[in-house]
């Protein structure tokens, strides 16, 4: 009864904890009192959290507020260097890390290119390890000091004792990721899919924030979604919502990079829009639509390419793509809005903040064509806030996220 009784109590605590550190990170600084009202727990227990979080260096005094009456309330903030998380996007040409401190300042970031679709195993473990000792040597930062590294991927996440990736349009069959890099790295590992990372990201700080259901559209290579329910990511029941470009939207259409036909991702993706533009691709025998054929842009990668695309207003061909593009956008948001009733859709991804940027209109009225009316009144479409960086911010709030829930960095 006694050990029963002592881990009701270590529960109790630790919820205490969690619920003044949630209230203080995201409204600092903060008094005492402002927590107790904020969080409902008693003086007395706010006080004991408090100099718990003061002495292990989480928390520090910054100074103090005039009260109604009576002696001045000191107020506390998150000490910033009290530890550091660090974010990875693996993406579809480059891996992107940055190390952030508590309180999500940058420290420091590397940015190693790879080849457009270049997904081989060897190649992308050994820059993301060699990216993590690049932004620990840069910042100075010793790697106990580091919470944890979230790590964005290109597939879905089988998530268990050790993370395995299924990204079948980048041809990873149940790979061990997570085994690979613990050969290379200590560092406290987790693993999650870059649409949802993305949506984390504008969930807590972007054009997410507030929201109860959201669909988080995250387009680049390829074209991925973030579900929000209830104010968090729905993942289904082996976390594989979400994949969003793969509903087809032609019957016998384009070849997509899944091996299928007529997917989303196979007409509104980075990848696709090019092909679509520079020539014919793989399509079924039983599609109808011609490919446009004008010169392709001068740029040497995807994204300064399909830049130069979207810049190009006196081309007609590129101007009927991208209407053409901007319509098949519109019917994934509607078949998005149609099933799932979101509060908003927000694109997102270095692809869709590009395509966003110049046809927003364009893919809200297709959406507003393809949608029942009364759904697609409550929502609203719209860009994400964060940019390109989303992805990383997003992985690196994983491990954030553990530690404001008291899963790590916490005394027992």
């Amino acid at each position: 009864m006694q050990g029963r009784r002592s881990g009701t109590l270590r529960d109790l605590r630790r919820e205490n904890r969690s619920a003044v550190l949630w209230s203080l990170y995201f409204d600092r600084p903060r008094s005492r009192q402002d927590l107790g009202a904020a969080t409902g727990l008693s003086p007395a227990s706010v006080t004991n959290v408090v100099r718990e979080l003061l002495d292990e260096g989480i928390v520090t005094e910054v100074g103090s507020q005039e009260s109604d009456g009576g002696r001045p309330r000191r107020l506390l903030d998150v000490c910033a260097e009290h530890g550091f998380v660090i974010g990875v996007d693996i993406g579809e040409t480059r891996v992107r890390t940055t190390l952030y401190d508590l309180t999500l300042v940058e420290r420091a970031k590397a940015d190693l290119s790879c080849g457009p679709g270049e997904y081989d195993m060897d190649t992308v473990v050994r820059a993301v390890a060699d990216s993590l000792h690049a932004v620990l040597t840069d910042a100075a930062v010793d790697p106990a000091s580091v919470l944890g590294v979230g790590i964005g991927v290109p597939g879905i996440v089988e998530q268990g004792p050790e993370a395995v990736v299924h990204g079948q349009s980048v041809h990873w069959d149940a790979v061990p990721l997570e085994r690979l890099l613990r050969a290379h790295t200590d560092l406290p590992l987790r693993l999650e899919n870059c649409a949802k990372t993305t949506g984390q990201a504008e969930l807590w700080f972007g054009a997410g924030r507030g929201a109860r259901t959201a669909a988080v559209a995250l387009i680049g290579t390829g074209v991925g979604a973030s579900l929000v329910s209830g104010g968090s990511i729905y993942r289904g029941v082996n976390s594989s919502a979400g994949e969003w470009g793969h509903t087809t939207i032609i019957a016998d259409g384009r070849r997509c990079r899944c091996g299928s036909y007529g997917c989303l991702e196979a007409y509104v993706g980075a990848e696709a829009i090019l092909d679509r533009f520079t020539g014919p691709a793989a399509a079924a025998p039983s599609e109808s639509t011609s490919m446009l054929t004008p010169p392709s842009p001068s740029a040497g990668d995807e994204e300064s390419a399909l830049a130069a695309l979207v810049a190009m207003d006196d081309s007609p061909a590129a101007q009927a793509l991208l209407a053409q593009t901007a319509e098949y956008l519109g019917i994934g948001i509607a078949n998005l809005i149609n099933l799932f009733n979101p509060e908003r859709v927000i694109l997102c991804g270095w692809a869709g903040l590009l395509l966003g940027g110049k046809l927003l209109p364009a893919i809200r009225s297709a959406a507003e064509r393809y949608s029942l009316r009364h759904p697609f009144a409550a929502t609203t479409v719209e860009l994400g806030r964060l940019g390109p960086e989303s992805v990383v911010l997003g992985a690196a709030i994983l491990p954030l996220e553990g530690f404001l829930n008291g899963a790590i960095g916490h005394r027992p």
